[in-house]
């Protein structure tokens, strides 16, 4: 069942858009292997995205064909946190996407997004910056 939101998602990001976990800053490899064995039976694409491509838009990386890609090649910096993004999935697979990793015991993926229509144009060091403070917000209990 597809709620009126991730409707509207999908119009503004393609509805032709393939299901697609992006994952940046995954140091340890084993733990990423983990982490798509898990996601495999799920039929959702997968990419590992690198330092390299953390300044080109998360919507593009993600395939949503209405975001270009950016001009500049400038590397980026490695994250010091696990960030998963989630596109174009309906609220059921994001919550089978959370289960399954804890069945495998890859854990806690504390950095976590959903593609929306805004966030979709922003770079990957922008939406973990973002996340980085909604994070420590919600963690420390702190006001901002």
């Amino acid at each position: 069942r597809i709620t009126a939101s991730e409707m509207d998602m999908k119009k503004q990001t393609g509805d032709h858009m393939k299901e697609t976990v992006l994952l940046y800053g995954f140091k340890d490899q084993e733990r990423l292997k983990k982490v798509k064995r898990a996601l495999l039976p799920l039929g959702l694409r997968m990419r590992t995205v690198g330092p390299e491509e953390y300044f080109q838009p998360v919507g593009y990386l993600a395939g949503v064909k209405e975001v270009p890609p950016a001009e500049n090649d400038r590397p980026g910096t490695e994250f010091d946190c696990e960030m998963m993004v989630m596109a174009g999935l309906a609220s059921a697979q994001v919550d089978a996407v959370i289960h399954a990793l804890y069945r495998s015991g890859v854990g806690r993926i504390d950095y976590k997004a959903v593609l929306t229509s805004v966030n979709q144009f922003w770079d990957g060091e922008k939406l973990y910056e973002e996340i980085a403070r909604e994070h420590e917000v919600m963690t420390k209990g702190g006001s901002q």
